[in-house]
């Protein structure tokens, strides 16, 4: 992953209604969901939700199939991983598995 990349990904998350969305299909799984059922999930209109997929979508953090008249939504948890190992690869001076010993500490909770 790229700066390039890390900012898109961070710059489409900034809304909370898009971080919603995002984390409804992270807790829905691999099966996903369909747009009216992430628009009823958040109270968010079909024009709204259109708009905010639409940013998802183009960063990449979600993707999108058509079936039938339906369009079905998933996080893309393989970039949102690479995120996470591109923001602690120097993490500790390069030693990156003493950075989640930290975290076991009361401010990561």
């Amino acid at each position: 992953m790229d700066k390039l990349i890390a900012t898109t990904v961070f710059e489409s998350l900034a809304s909370g209604v898009r971080l919603d969305i995002y984390r409804l299909l992270v807790k829905a799984g691999p099966q996903g969901l369909v747009a009216g059922e992430i628009g009823s999930a958040l109270a968010v209109p079909p024009t709204n939700l259109s708009f905010h997929l639409k940013a998802l979508t183009h960063a990449e953090l979600v993707s999108v199939v058509q079936e039938g008249r339906y369009q079905r939504y998933r996080a893309n948890l393989a970039l949102m991983q690479q995120l996470i190992v591109y923001l602690t690869a120097e993490c500790c001076a390069g030693h990156p598995e003493q950075c989640f010993e930290a975290c076991l500490e009361p401010l990561c909770a």
